[in-house]
């Protein structure tokens, strides 16, 4: 099996473990510093969906630094296989939190413009933001994945 970019164990793949878990731990501060998140079952879900992807992210990375430290391969089937699983299903439920939580800014702060706290506003639109550059890596981690597990 192939050694390339973003493979776990690989310095590039502990850059793509790390950025999931930023993008997501900001998408969390952000959305967490408004007064009134919690109105909205949209962004009650992309908070839960990201601290998800926080403790998925945040522990592959961990992995991945161990197996850089020994300098070992992370290419078994079975691990693999748990890899695949774990990615498209925080791929799957973060993109389905970003988009349902940029469909409700979208909704009141746009188009029926109830956006009297400006700074409000932008802190949805940067946690919505987050959430999508969450998504984009763990995207990418993903396809990854499955490539390795299909040529293996």
């Amino acid at each position: 099996m192939r050694d390339f970019a973003g493979s776990p164990g690989t310095l590039t793949g502990l850059a793509l473990r790390l950025s999931q878990c930023v993008f997501a731990a900001g998408s969390i501060a952000a959305m967490a510093t408004t007064n009134s998140f919690f109105n909205f079952t949209a962004f009650c879900y992309l908070i839960a969906s990201m601290g998800l992807q926080v403790i998925w992210s945040f522990g592959l990375a961990l992995l991945d630094a161990y197996a850089l430290v020994r300098k070992k391969a992370l290419h078994n089937t079975v691990l693999l296989s748990f890899f695949v699983v774990g990615d498209w299903v925080t791929a799957i439920l973060s993109l389905a939190a970003a988009s349902a939580s940029a469909g409700i800014t979208v909704l009141y702060f746009h188009d029926l413009g109830n956006c009297g706290f400006v700074g409000e506003c932008q802190k949805y639109q940067m946690s919505v933001a987050l959430a999508f550059f969450s998504w984009i890596a763990i995207a990418i981690s993903s396809l990854i994945m499955l490539w390795l597990l299909a040529a293996g």
